[in-house]
């Protein structure tokens, strides 16, 4: 529509959903009177001769009327419950209306007041999706203008104003002007072509011409290419899935394109229609290669995301596809997916979406395969009955078992009923055998599940055959992947049932979880089989473990209590519950219910807490309790961060993470941990880097010589080396930025004298830069003077200007310059961020004086923002008070960080009024720039789901 269309909703469309009643079917004429809108056109004809423009006007007027009120029904229709493959079909069917109507008012009183028709045959047929009787609001219209051999100039110009009037109505058209050789002749070469001529329909013109053309494109063009055509289709859907990320359980996901989405229904549909013909959807879709349950399960999806696609146009006014984060809850709301429980109602929406998603991936890779063997058996010879292959045999070993078209599948002898576990069986053979699973065998455990009791997951033989396929195979993520597909894995183990499709409506988590959860076992069956260079160390531990079965289930089951409240003690819960009915010994049920219970523990004290502080690693030391749970959690909390989505796992929290094991190793050596121990302990190694240091370059300056024994362990020799050279120049101050080995950090040190609010300083400057500071080390002497390293990134994850000399040059010079300066830093005024602002982010301020043995620790949480560490920081600065270090990390929109902080005097923040008023004033910068109003439910939820966005 043009963009001076009106925002119409009516009163009508916020009436409550349990108030309206669905409407029945539609009738054409009820919505656009043809016949009446045929006689104003001509009327206007008439009103009109001799002026082309006031004539050309009215009837763009009244077209463009009749197609608003079509819209604005349809969009009524859609508000009041009625599924999207219906307004999408009655949107089509109003533009055809306009269309021809449009058609026949230039042919009978534009054309016809100047030079007359000249006798050239044409016919206009709609393409593409529009040539299947569908069209979302703001999609494309796809049309075709055969003519016949002769060149036309009357045909040309029917086109022209056809198309000039279309436009006007601010509506996308894609045309094409073609003989019917032509067509043919393109169909031949271009699959695209000849995809969207499989979906013509012929709108109005000269229907014979049109019938030539479809019956010339099915006997010259589609006749005997079925093979190369489903072929050609399955490599265009790859190859749309890894544009996509090769998944379909994105949070953010392509409603068209994304796997599993409305594309790949296309795909089957175009390949069945090749392969068996029919007229419509429906027609189409009822061949025999589809079951009952397996087109129910197509028309199901179609209808949903059809739906959610007519609502995204509506609301954005655009074609848009992709479910973005600020689009679901407003989705969510005209979808009628309210709050229940824990569980917000945008997170019920995208769950519904992702579980029609995980339904036609699976129709998609069971029916793509059917139709490809039904084609190889059409080339091989006549086969008995559907897809019975001619080259079964049995596997030997392996009774209920055979090899079909060299494939695995069921023997006809299969008893899946009485023996369940023949099916978790079928995909530990095809890994073990390393071959696929026969399309017909999946299909059949997808409506075996469904008639199977409960009771059938707590038999010996099935827990046996599910621990195989988890502990037993090469590749335990894409065997768990298959079995989550066709719906065993989420029968077999119900606590693992619960979290498929489940989304966490935030910004740092890149998957659903039951993907996540299948990401993170993939991530650690590489470590344990080298597959993976991220933690060597990680990778060793795999080695001296004791208890492998209590890891992995622990791992499958560590996101079992999201959505329930507190997910840590939830998730042990239903660990606990899941282990004893699997049959585990009472020792080992408790061990994966600890990992479970404590899976974040390690990854929020490396990063949030100073592993250098003797209190920080002691009591991290008594909650794991000895080395075997030590190793552990150290291998399930580096797979748990590599499973959350790109770029997020990094050199950086792999270093923090290994010195906060290699500490804790330290501490529990000799059976007990305590402060003084580890002190001592810290003492001797701060003294290994003093030596080592020496043998590197002879002499140790005195400023280093000065510094605590934590500023020995925190670096390695070379970053010592380094720190020792620049002070050694003699400059008054030095800054030295240096791109980590992998450039996703880049090392930022400074040496300068110490003075109030430098580190506010620096962070405003870094802020102003683009520079995300993920740790701070401030270090100070007793000579006054500060060694400060920070570690950054940019806003794309990775090494801050980690591959830009020059501009590191730059900015050396700069920060210097700050350095010196007293001159206040610019104000910062933060950008809205449409997608950011969808989420509600609660702000909270912690001030602990028992979380380190000489510091007070802030903890800060809140929504991130360019310039927020700086404000923080300088509100601890106003308050008298040094920072010693800073611990910063960032979760999608949310921001989670921690200071190190003493007093002027040096010791702990005792005044309990100073403590309030600091929070109170860090609880005023964190709310800066939010929306005001009273807490909602959805602000009550996010509140108690705080620690979840881990």
């Amino acid at each position: 529509m043009t963009s001076e269309e009106p925002n119409i909703t009516p009163t009508l469309l916020a009436s409550p959903p349990q108030q309206r009643r669905k409407p029945g079917p539609w009738r054409i004429n009820d919505i656009i009177d043809c016949r009446a809108l045929g006689i104003k056109l001509s009327a206007i004809a008439m009103d009109n001769l001799g002026d082309p423009a006031a004539k050309r006007k009215a009837a763009l007027d009244a077209l463009h009327s009749a197609l608003f009120r079509g819209r604005m029904i349809a969009q009524e229709r859609l508000q009041q419950r009625v599924d999207g493959l219906d307004t999408a079909r009655l949107l089509a069917a109003v533009q055809d209306e306009v269309l021809r109507a449009l058609f026949e008012f230039i042919s009978n009183h534009v054309e016809f007041d100047g030079t007359p028709f000249d006798g050239t045959r044409m016919a206009v047929i709609a393409t593409g999706g529009y040539g299947r009787g569908v069209l979302a609001p703001s999609s494309d219209i796809d049309l075709l203008f055969i003519h016949d051999e002769k060149k036309s100039d009357w045909a040309e110009r029917v086109i022209e104003y056809m198309l000039y009037m279309l436009w006007d109505m601010g509506l996308k058209v894609g045309h094409a002007y073609r003989t019917v050789s032509e067509c043919i002749r393109l169909a031949k070469t271009d699959v695209t072509i000849k995809t969207s001529l499989l979906d013509a329909r012929f709108l109005f013109g000269d229907a014979a011409l049109a019938d030539q053309m479809i019956e010339r494109f099915e006997r010259d063009v589609c006749r005997g290419t079925d093979k190369q055509f489903i072929a050609d289709k399955l490599a265009e859907r790859d190859q749309r899935h890894r544009r996509q990320g090769s998944t379909s359980y994105v949070v953010e996901p392509n409603l068209k394109d994304g796997m599993g989405g409305l594309r790949d229904l296309q795909t089957l549909y175009w390949i069945t229609k090749h392969v068996h013909g029919g007229a419509t959807l429906e027609d189409v879709m009822h061949s025999s290669v589809f079951t009952e349950h397996e087109y129910a399960v197509f028309i199901r999806s179609a209808r949903f995301f059809w739906t959610v696609r007519c609502h995204l146009h509506f609301l954005t006014g655009r074609a848009e596809e992709r479910i973005s984060f600020d689009l679901q809850p407003e989705l969510a709301k005209r979808l009628g997916y309210r709050d229940r429980g824990d569980q917000l109602g945008v997170e019920r929406f995208m769950k519904r979406y992702f579980l029609a998603a995980k339904d036609v991936g699976s129709l998609s890779r069971i029916l793509s395969a059917k139709i490809a063997l039904e084609q190889e058996h059409k080339s091989t010879g006549p086969i008995v009955g559907f897809l019975s292959g001619n080259q079964a045999r049995p596997i030997e070993d392996q009774p209920g078992f055979l090899i079909e078209d060299k494939q695995i599948s069921f023997a006809p002898s299969a008893q899946t009923r009485q023996h369940p576990e023949l099916l978790a069986k079928l995909f530990l053979l095809s890994d073990q055998m390393e071959r696929p699973i026969h399309p017909a065998a999946l299909s059949r455990v997808t409506r075996e599940i469904r008639s199977l009791k409960p009771a059938f997951r707590e038999r010996p033989a099935v827990i046996d055959m599910f621990l195989a396929c988890l502990l037993e195979t090469r590749h335990p993520a894409d065997v768990l992947r298959l079995m989550n597909e066709a719906g065993l894995l989420g029968r077999l183990v119900p606590e693992f049932g619960g979290i498929v499709a489940q989304t966490q409506f935030n910004m740092y988590h890149h998957y659903t979880v039951d993907e996540h959860t299948i990401r993170t076992i993939e991530s650690m069956a590489d470590l344990e089989h080298s597959r993976t260079d991220i933690s060597p160390l990680a990778t060793r531990q795999f080695a001296e473990i004791d208890n492998r079965r209590a890891l992995y289930l622990a791992m499958l089951l560590h996101d079992t209590g999201k959505g329930k409240g507190d997910q840590q003690l939830e998730g042990m819960l239903t660990a606990r519950r899941a282990c004893k009915r699997l049959g585990l010994p009472a020792a080992e049920v408790e061990l994966v219910a600890w990992l479970v219970g404590n899976h974040l523990e390690m990854s929020e004290i490396a990063q949030k807490r100073d592993i250098a502080d003797p209190r920080t690693v002691t009591d991290f030391a008594h909650l794991v309790g000895g080395i075997e749970r030590l190793r552990l959690l150290y291998i399930l909390t580096i797979s748990d961060i590599n499973g959350v989505g790109p770029q997020v796992w990094n050199s950086w929290k792999g270093q923090l993470l290994a010195e906060l094991f290699n500490s804790t190793v330290m501490a529990l050596r000799g059976g007990r941990a305590d402060e003084e121990r580890f002190a001592a302990q810290l003492e001797d190694r701060a003294e290994d880097a003093r030596s080592a240091l020496i043998e590197q370059r002879g002499t140790i300056p005195t400023l280093m010589l000065e510094m605590e024994p934590a500023y020995w362990t925190g670096f390695d020799t070379y970053l010592l080396t380094e720190q020792a050279d620049m002070i050694s120049d003699g400059a008054a101050s030095a800054v030295k930025a240096r791109p980590g080995r992998k450039r996703d950090a880049t090392t930022l040190t400074i040496i300068t004298a110490d003075k109030m609010g430098m580190f506010a300083r620096v962070a405003g400057f870094l802020a102003r830069e683009g520079a995300n500071i993920v740790s701070a080390q401030v270090y100070s002497s007793k000579s006054g003077s500060v060694i400060n390293v920070y570690r950054l990134q940019g806003r794309d994850g990775r090494g801050f200007r980690a591959d830009d000399p020059d501009r590191i040059e730059k900015f050396e010079t700069d920060l210097l310059e700050v350095l010196s300066s007293d001159s206040p830093l610019p104000e910062f005024k933060p950008r809205r961020n449409r997608r950011e602002s969808a989420f509600v982010v609660q702000p909270s301020v912690k001030i602990l004086n028992d979380a380190s043995r000489d510091h007070t620790v802030i903890d800060i949480a809140g929504r991130d923002r360019p310039g927020l560490l700086y404000e923080i920081a300088q509100t601890i600065v106003d308050h008298n008070l040094n920072v010693a270090s800073a611990h910063v990390g960032s979760y999608g929109e949310r921001v989670f960080d921690a200071f190190y902080v003493q007093t002027l005097k040096g010791g702990k923040i005792l005044d309990e009024a100073v403590k309030t008023a600091l929070k109170e004033h860090l609880l005023a910068v964190l709310r800066r720039y939010e929306p005001e109003g009273p807490e909602t439910p959805a602000h009550k939820l996010a509140r108690a789901k705080a620690k979840d966005s881990f």
